[in-house]
């Protein structure tokens, strides 16, 4: 309990901090708010270790997709994936609920490092125009994109069936996809308090090539990702 207790005190403080010191950055160049980010993302690393000695290993960097647009598809078990995966890859391009860009200055972060926003489990006007969006968005950028394709954080036992929506981002954006599988719930659970002593992986998993008929890749990529997370256990 106080490991818990201690580890949310510093985390959040320090995030906070961290959005204040570069709130100046939200009228300069988007690189100094990208920047922003992965500090934050060191700052989580850096909290799991001291306050609950969690090791974090890094599986398959050889499979790091290099010199052409991609987009990554990860698990989604905690707040973990959302803040480190900015140190691995080039500080990606979130897909997000639209309602996180309300939110006082941490809305306007999201605003300006470029995320794009969802209404979810709505039929609006923008959403008929999201995959538009993406695509424009893609070709001037050379981030990665980032899709939670479970749609949202789940336990690390669940395992729900994959969101059509990036079968489609796959199929129109024409660019390989960078399977991840991370087991963060062990650690950090959505609900329920945090475990201290464990180990983190983030397993970076073999490309799947541009090309592929959606209904394939969606069906091939569900069973990479869940077949990771049971060997991860």
């Amino acid at each position: 309990m106080i490991r818990n207790l201690t580890f949310s005190v510093f985390f959040f403080s320090g995030i906070i901090f961290i959005s204040l010191i570069f709130l100046p950055s939200l009228f300069l160049s988007q690189k100094i708010v990208l920047l922003g980010g992965k500090i934050m993302g060191h700052w989580t690393g850096f909290c799991l270790k001291v306050f609950l000695s969690t090791k974090i290993n890094i599986k398959g960097l050889e499979n790091i997709i290099k010199n052409e647009k991609f987009f990554i598809a990860s698990s989604h078990q905690s707040m973990f994936e959302t803040f480190y995966l900015q140190i691995i890859f080039n500080s990606p391009v979130f897909i997000l609920k639209k309602e996180l860009l309300k939110i006082p200055i941490f809305g306007w972060y999201l605003k300006k490092i470029g995320s794009i926003s969802i209404s979810r489990n709505k039929v609006t006007k923008d959403n008929l125009s999201f995959f538009d969006d993406i695509s424009k968005i893609m070709t001037k950028t050379k981030r990665p994109l980032i899709i939670f394709p479970q749609g949202t954080r789940v336990l690390p036992d669940e395992r729900p069936q994959f969101k059509k929506g990036v079968s489609r981002i796959y199929d129109e954006l024409k660019i390989s996809c960078q399977p991840i599988a991370i087991n963060s719930g062990y650690v950090w659970p959505k609900n329920g308090l945090k475990k201290s002593g464990k180990i983190i992986t983030i397993s970076i998993l073999k490309p799947l090539k541009a090309g592929l008929p959606k209904e394939e890749f969606i069906k091939i990529l569900e069973n990479t990702i869940y077949t990771e997370l049971n060997k991860l256990g």
